[in-house]
């Protein structure tokens, strides 16, 4: 099946779809808006990617939403002379209110759109217009695709049309369980951007509150990732004597992941927003308890008490009870992570997911020959 993919070439969600549909015999044809490297791309078997080479100044913020989104609908030429080259049995847009346009505007058929985040929480949010182009590439889609059913309803709100279950899972053969390496240092883990988002500032704070209960316990916090908040928290982390204590990795290549989470004795992730709880199906296919906060995508994807447990969003003391009950009994860590490990093989095997994904197509290419 011949597949034409409207896509963020960096993105790794766009990385791991592209290479194990071409691994599962889909021959795929790429695009991309932003200037980036595509070398990931080059060893795949049945693959071609084009990068229509928009770059962007990030210190403007009028350029970005006024003049960039001119640029968008530059591309669409080109967008349709590559349609027409590459001659797909289906087009699939990945996130709605870019690429999900883009592709609503080729008038191609079969067309599907899967929905990321927040193209569906905070793009209709500003303003009426946004809401109706929404409205206006989900109503020119044959089918729409969300990797959470708590995405699927938030889209729901733009739509009547159902909407098929694609979950972004992981690789369980890469992340699974491995021996805990250290000295007995009881490790509280975060992987995620560092932005405001995503809470680790609680996580921080929930931290200097577990250390002031367990002085004698040796303790560390192991943030993982880079972004725009990285001196504002570690001058966080500095304030709240907590430093010493709080070590910042940096980006960590995804094929490090698992070392990772196997590094932690709990994952914690206190996001105000979550689509889909990614980092937390990781953790737990890794066999590590989660704390997570009450965002919809942690509540979908966490049996709370069974494979971890969910706090409130916005409450570093309730994080910390969490995290102390861990501390606490540690069989926990154990028995809880068991249980996430389960908890994924079920619902979150990657492999599982693809063949999903592969199904739709099937079943959209029949319905339309």
């Amino acid at each position: 099946m011949k597949v034409f993919i409207l896509s963020d070439i960096h993105s790794t969600h766009t990385k791991r779809w592209v290479k194990s549909l071409s691994e599962n015999r889909c021959e795929i044809f790429l695009f991309g808006l932003l200037d980036c490297d595509a070398s990931f791309y080059a060893d795949l078997k049945n693959v071609t990617v084009y990068n229509y080479g928009f770059t962007f100044n990030k210190n403007s913020r009028l350029y970005r939403w006024v003049f960039g989104k001119m640029l968008y609908f530059k591309s669409l030429k080109k967008i349709k002379e590559k349609i027409r080259e590459f001659q797909p049995d289906i087009l699939h847009a990945h996130y709605a209110s870019s690429y999900g346009l883009l592709g609503a505007l080729t008038k191609f058929h079969p067309y599907i759109v899967s929905v990321w985040g927040s193209d569906v929480y905070s793009y209709p949010q500003l303003g009426s217009i946004y809401r109706r182009l929404l409205e206006y590439t989900f109503k020119k889609a044959d089918l729409l695709l969300s990797t959470s059913h708590c995405m699927a309803r938030e889209t729901n709100k733009y739509t009547n049309k159902e909407i098929g279950i694609t979950p972004f899972g992981v690789d369980t053969e890469r992340f699974k369980p491995s021996q805990k390496e250290g000295d007995g240092t009881f490790v509280i883990g975060n992987v995620k951007t560092l932005s405001d988002n995503y809470g680790i500032d609680l996580l921080i704070r929930a931290f200097a509150i577990v250390c002031a209960k367990n002085p004698d316990k040796p303790l560390k916090l192991r943030i993982v990732g880079d972004g725009p908040d990285k001196t504002k928290l570690q001058e966080l982390s500095r304030s709240l004597g907590v430093d010493g204590r709080t070590e910042f990795v940096g980006f960590v290549d995804n094929r490090r992941l698992p070392e990772i989470y196997n590094s932690f004795d709990v994952s914690v992730s206190l996001s105000y927003k979550e689509s889909f709880g990614v980092v937390a199906v990781e953790a737990m296919a890794c066999g590590c308890p989660v704390v997570t906060s009450d965002a919809d995508g942690f509540r979908e994807v966490v049996a709370d008490g069974v494979t971890g447990f969910i706090v409130p969003k916005g409450n570093p003391e309730a994080a910390a009870g969490a995290i102390q009950r861990f501390i606490n009994t540690p069989e926990l860590c154990h028995t809880m992570g068991a249980a996430g490990r389960e908890r994924v093989l079920e619902l979150y095997n990657w492999n599982d997911n693809v063949r999903s994904m592969i199904g739709y197509y099937n079943q959209l290419y029949n319905k339309n020959n």
